[in-house]
């Protein structure tokens, strides 16, 4: 990657950091239920029975109503563990959820860890970001973990990126590492951007 990519990169996270920090709970609360909403929504459209979701941290658009609500409906969902090898590995969500903080102070589930290649059972990859572009780049925090994920998947299934409506961008600066996604919720619409992974 060149310095003026990770520059670019850098600098943009950290605005977007910054804008989440300033928000209300009342802000949260509405964006936590607004993407409930687009997901339940988004899953009833793919007919999905089985998908990865990730814990929301405090300043992450909310996704563990919505979690909790698809164990509740039957879904299978896998939520991300983090490893210091790059990797994840999954865990499968139940209803009483034990979560401590993983390797980077972000929620993870406690409980039986599966390996890295479970995920590719899954109709439906629901993943956090930074910002995504209107093409379907997306910018992460910069670790990796779901660029590599996605990269690795023979067959990747339809991927979208959760974030907040303001972080939907023209563009977002990328290099060849970085992979793109099929689309994005936000707390008021659900955009198909590129065309879905075979």
């Amino acid at each position: 990657m060149s310095d003026a990519i990770a520059d670019a990169k850098r600098a943009l996270r950290a605005e977007l950091r910054e804008r989440r920090q300033l928000l209300t709970p009342h802000q949260r609360e509405a964006a936590e239920q607004g993407i409930g909403e687009q997901l339940d929504a988004l899953v009833d459209r793919l007919g999905a029975t089985s998908m990865s979701c990730f814990l929301s941290t405090t300043t992450e658009p909310g996704t563990r109503a919505f979690v909790a609500a698809a164990v509740d409906r039957g879904i299978r969902v896998l939520l991300p563990v983090t490893r210091s090898d790059g990797l994840l590995d999954w865990s499968v969500a139940t209803r009483d959820l034990d979560i401590a903080e993983g390797m980077f102070g972000l929620p993870e589930p406690v409980g039986e860890l599966i390996g890295p290649i479970a995920v590719n059972d899954v109709d439906l990859l629901v993943i956090p970001a930074a910002a995504v572009d209107r093409h379907g780049m997306r910018l992460g925090w910069g670790r990796g973990y779901f660029d590599k994920t996605i990269g690795s998947m023979d067959r990747c299934p339809p991927v979208y990126a959760v974030v907040f409506d303001s972080e939907v961008l023209d563009e977002v600066p990328s290099d060849v590492h970085d992979q793109s996604v099929t689309g994005v919720v936000t707390p008021t619409q659900t955009l198909d951007l590129a065309p879905a992974r075979r």
